[in-house]
């Protein structure tokens, strides 16, 4: 018989756990000061104190733990209930409503609309920046529903009845006869598989009935997010050519409107949020604007929808940025913190001047989008084509950045734990919704030659930063040239370096020096290499990382 000597308790252990990182949580997601400069910058200063609690909650450990959850327990699709009547409803985990209550009641989704405030716009997206840090999926029907009021302004009759209820800061998640609810969720139908992103080749038609402006919709819509919201609004061929009507789940008289859900998608990432293919058959709706002219009433709503996509790159980045700081800052490798070692220190720089660049473009746009709404023709101008540039763009710089970000957590990054495979998941999904990249290239290209204004504003913008930076300058005027040569085939070229101007003049005209030298000399001076870290010898590393991760270094 084997005689085992006893053991100390120090002794008994197999291991002790050293040399990890501690939870992140809790932390305060507005901690971020170029977010906050840009909110006062944009006329927003007077929602600072609702953002910095928004940011304290978004970081708590409970609503960290409900963006976990939401993602883990996805929507399930129940198209019958136990009898076999046909119900078509999603399922979600509480943690989703929890998400979406409180992002109604922060007035994240239709709010602003019936704010008079200026700055309204600004405040909803610099919560999105915080309230983002949960997690992304929910963002969709907040979207969705602050997109979708400037589109039902094309009929008044409707947005009389609707609009209240879509600046709601109530959340109801049931099914019920819309006008009898406290507060709506709105959706959209566009695409169908048949053309996706070339929607007048939609085949859904639309039948007028007897009654003025409404008609029956029967066809197959490809990606409908959202499917439990309380109405839609959704493209269809009427006898006049392309149309946008108001479906809803719930009609006046209480009874199911036709929404037969086929499946939900079984996508990359966004794994909270449904993604849809409903089918229409005899299902009633109401007629958004003049038949014919679908498009030109819906794009408001897309122009909406495509600043949020901007917003949720730039939070992607903000958010894995700010792991992968903590994660250095308590990780410790060949005798030193990760945080102290040089080249470590000029990848978290590199990130953080990214990052800083996207959320001031972000906060800019949002500007852009509450002064248009006002009525600056300027403004709106810019908005026009601004939106589409830095969609374009931010949306393209998510997936390199949030992978740089996972790796600065090594083997830790890569496991579901972490959270970081679920941000890396996320971010393909925002360069693709709402115009991939060479939709919004080519819409660039489309309003310069249709909308000269748009050009007028863009380099009206730049010329606030001439004299400040010789490379910004170089990089303006090198634009101007290719403007006038550029053709299809040139216009991604021509977008990017239209994003990166635009970013290096909002930097050096509101960031400090080293942030914004260190953005001209790397992004506009070619003193850079292809991947994140290669910022050159001699930049202020110090300075940028304590922008952008004060207190975490």
């Amino acid at each position: 018989m084997v005689s085992i000597p006893a053991q100390s308790p120090s002794q008994s252990a197999t291991h002790d756990v050293t040399n990890q990182a501690p939870p992140l949580a809790p932390y305060d997601a507005s901690e971020d000061r170029a977010l906050l400069e840009g909110l006062g910058r944009e006329g927003a200063g007077w929602a600072e104190d609702d953002i910095r609690r928004l940011g304290l909650h978004a970081g708590s450990e409970e609503a960290q733990e409900w963006g976990e959850q939401a993602n883990r327990h996805e929507p399930e699709l129940r198209t019958h209930d136990r009898y076999g009547h046909r119900i078509d409803e999603v399922a979600f985990h509480p943690s989703w409503h929890h998400l979406m209550r409180t992002a109604v009641a922060e007035g994240l989704a239709g709010t602003p609309w019936a704010d008079d405030r200026p700055g309204a716009h600004v405040a909803r997206t610099a919560g999105g920046l915080v309230w983002g840090h949960t997690e992304a999926g929910h963002g969709c029907p907040t979207s969705m529903t602050y997109a979708a009021v400037p589109a039902l302004r094309a009929e008044p009759d409707l947005a009389k009845v609707y609009e209240p209820l879509l600046t709601s800061r109530v959340y109801d998640p049931e099914l019920r006869v819309p006008t009898e609810k406290p507060g709506l969720l709105a959706g959209m139908g566009m695409t169908e598989k048949q053309g996706g992103s070339d929607v007048r080749t939609n085949t859904t038609t639309a039948t007028p009935t007897g009654e003025p402006g409404v008609y029956t919709l029967r066809g197959h819509k490809w990606f409908t997010s959202a499917p439990m919201c309380d109405v839609f609004l959704v493209l269809a061929q009427a006898p006049g050519g392309l149309t946008c009507f108001l479906v809803p789940r719930i009609l006046p008289d209480g009874s199911r409107n036709t929404f037969r859900i086929q499946r939900l998608k079984d996508k990359l990432g966004n794994r909270s949020n449904a993604s849809s293919e409903p089918e229409f058959d005899r299902t009633v709706a109401w007629r958004v604007g003049p038949e014919g002219r679908g498009v030109k009433t819906i794009i408001e709503m897309v122009n909406c929808t495509r600043l949020d996509c901007v917003m949720s790159s730039a939070t992607l980045m903000r958010k894995t940025l700010v792991e992968a700081g903590h994660h250095a800052r308590h990780r410790s490798a060949f005798g030193a913190r990760l945080f102290d070692q040089p080249l470590m220190r000029n990848v978290l720089a590199d990130l953080a001047l990214e990052s800083e660049a996207a959320t001031t473009l972000t906060l800019r746009l949002a500007g852009a989008a509450d002064r248009a709404v006002r009525g600056d023709a300027g403004e709106r101008a810019f908005r026009r084509i601004a939106t589409a540039v830095g969609k374009y763009w931010i949306t393209k710089r998510g997936p390199a950045f949030t992978a740089e970000a996972l790796e600065c957590l090594g083997g830790n990054g890569y496991v579901e734990d972490s959270g970081m495979p679920r941000h890396y998941r996320e971010a393909p999904l925002l360069s693709i919704w709402e115009g991939s990249g060479n939709v919004n290239a080519l819409d660039v290209l489309r309003a310069l030659g249709r909308e000269p204004d748009t050009a007028e504003a863009l380099f009206a913008e730049l010329a606030l930063a001439r004299g400040a930076d010789a490379r910004l300058d170089a990089a303006v005027a090198s634009l101007r040239q290719q403007l006038a040569e550029t053709d299809q085939v040139g216009a991604r070229r021509l977008v990017e370096r239209m994003a990166l101007a635009l970013q290096a003049s909002l930097l050096v005209r509101h960031a400090p020096h080293p942030v914004a030298d260190a953005f001209c000399a790397s992004r506009l001076g070619g003193d850079w290499g292809h991947a994140f870290g290669t910022l050159a010898a001699g930049t202020d590393l110090d300075a940028i990382l304590e922008r952008a991760l004060p207190g975490r270094i």
